[in-house]
């Protein structure tokens, strides 16, 4: 049967192709290259002030070069590594980002420092969503402060902008130090014998432990947090930057034989000072010897914290502990308050008693 011509003739008309998609950019995936060029520009002179002997390359390069000092006859090199914890959750509600940058510095250089070693450099982890240069300038400003405290250079790091990862306005950070002692001069505690004094080092207040219980403290009472509190907001009580001890200690180290140290961190008083001291011994508190600072009997108040709950938990106002002999007590005590530090005998050590805990608080 013949088709109509009309029909024959009525092709489909093809259609147009798709118009290619708009070509994509980084930025479009959420990362700002150009701001992260921004912030190095603004870390490079942060990073200068800290610049020390041994610095061989400073920011910039794939990898960060460092000499160790030629005054050291066997260097052992100690490192440690942490972060800021539930802290930092705290700085985002309060829009506060200066002094956590310490904070970081101190629970590595600290760390180091209680088996006697100089912090010779420091390297930092900044990640967040969303790059905001000025947010990360500020972080990385505290970072600079707390080497210049201690003594080390900043010498590298690592912005990571990941958007997906990290809500708005939210970042972490993680950060690692690393020094040198002398091999004959490495403080491990092997020394400490019963009759040994406990001096306890005051801290600058809650430092970066047990956030997680402080802010669950503040959920509770609902305080307003700038209202004045022991001549100062609550608010800067709360975020009081950790207290770096290492040029006193390592200049106390140059006259005294220290047998050991322990900073207080996460686990406080009960579970860091054991960390230094052999089975058959235990160190006996008197909570009596130190104030409780004001800050720390608010967050028992409000929060019905136990005694021993406080000491395993918090610092409770001591930062950092040193063991010396009777001997060299006084000595030691005056050196430390000559170089600025708050300082009292808080206790001794003696012989532990079968099934004993290794920190008596009495």
């Amino acid at each position: 049967m013949n088709q109509p011509k009309d029909s024959l003739d009525a092709q489909p008309t093809p259609s147009a192709p798709p118009a290619p998609p708009t070509g994509l950019s980084y930025r479009d995936a959420g990362v700002d290259i150009d701001a992260g060029d921004a912030l190095v520009d603004r870390i490079k002179p942060l990073a200068k002030r800290t610049m020390r002997e041994g610095v061989l390359n400073g920011i910039g390069g794939f990898g960060a070069l460092f000499e160790i000092p030629k005054r050291y006859k066997e260097p052992v090199l100690v490192s440690g590594t942490d972060g800021v914890g539930t802290k930092l959750r705290l700085a985002f509600d309060l829009n506060r980002h200066d002094t956590v940058g310490q904070d970081l510095v101190a629970m590595s250089v600290n760390d180091i420092l209680v088996q006697g070693a100089e912090p010779l450099f420091f390297l930092d982890y900044f990640a967040c969503g969303k790059l905001d240069v000025d947010t990360a300038a500020r972080v990385v400003g505290g970072i600079a402060t707390g080497c210049e405290l201690a003594g080390c250079a900043l010498i590298g790091g690592e912005t990571a902008e990941m958007p997906g990862m990290y809500p708005d306005g939210e970042y972490d950070l993680a950060g690692f130090a690393v020094g040198a002692v002398e091999k004959s001069r490495i403080i491990d505690g092997r020394d400490i014998a019963s009759g040994d004094v406990v001096l306890g080092l005051a801290s600058s207040g809650i430092h970066s432990n047990g956030y997680s219980l402080v802010r669950k403290i503040i959920e509770r009472a609902a305080p307003d947090l700038d209202a004045d509190f022991d001549g100062r907001s609550l608010a800067d009580a709360l975020m009081a930057p950790t207290r770096i001890y290492v040029k006193p200690v390592l200049a106390l180290l140059e006259k005294i034989a220290v047998k050991g140290i322990a900073h207080i961190t996460g686990g406080g008083l009960v579970e860091n000072i054991p960390r230094i001291l052999g089975d058959g011994l235990s160190a006996e508190l008197d909570h009596r010897a130190w104030p409780l600072p004001p800050l720390f009997q608010w967050l028992q108040q409000h929060g019905g914290v136990a005694d021993a709950e406080m000491h395993r938990v918090f610092n409770c106002g001591i930062g950092l502990v040193m063991v010396v002999s009777a001997g060299d007590a006084a000595a030691a005590s005056a050196l430390l308050a000559a170089a600025g530090e708050t300082v009292w005998q808080i206790g001794q050590v003696r012989a532990r008693a079968e099934g004993e805990a290794q920190t008596v608080v009495v």
